[in-house]
């Protein structure tokens, strides 16, 4: 299916994927991507800035869907993403750090 966000690329001219793009190729207000100023920064100077105002606060809980390996909203959740490696270890069988571990171990 329906595309995530509207191409940050496609908006300055730019996409080269055309079709084969997984992003939405259309102009829509609620699929824009984030704000890379107010994302990075907390503010963004432009008043008619087109580009999503996400609040940082929001999303720096981490989203459940995600962490069970998918969410349905993709970039526009309001939760945060965070991409985890599994432990290799683990996979196999048995991992000697146990919870002190520094990669994923379990699906919660």
């Amino acid at each position: 299916g329906a595309k995530p966000a509207v191409c940050k690329h496609w908006l300055r001219g730019l996409c080269k994927r055309g079709e084969g793009c997984d992003f939405l190729h259309d102009y829509d207000a609620t699929r824009m991507p984030e704000c890379y100023f107010y994302s990075k920064f907390g503010e963004c100077s432009n008043k008619d800035c087109p580009f999503l105002h996400v609040d940082g606060a929001a999303s720096t809980v981490g989203c459940p869907w995600y962490d069970r390996g998918f969410c349905r909203h993709g970039p526009l959740c309001k939760y945060k993403h965070t991409r985890r490696v599994m432990c290799a270890n683990y996979l196999v069988g048995f991992c000697p750090e146990g919870p002190k571990c520094k990669f994923v171990q379990y699906v919660r």
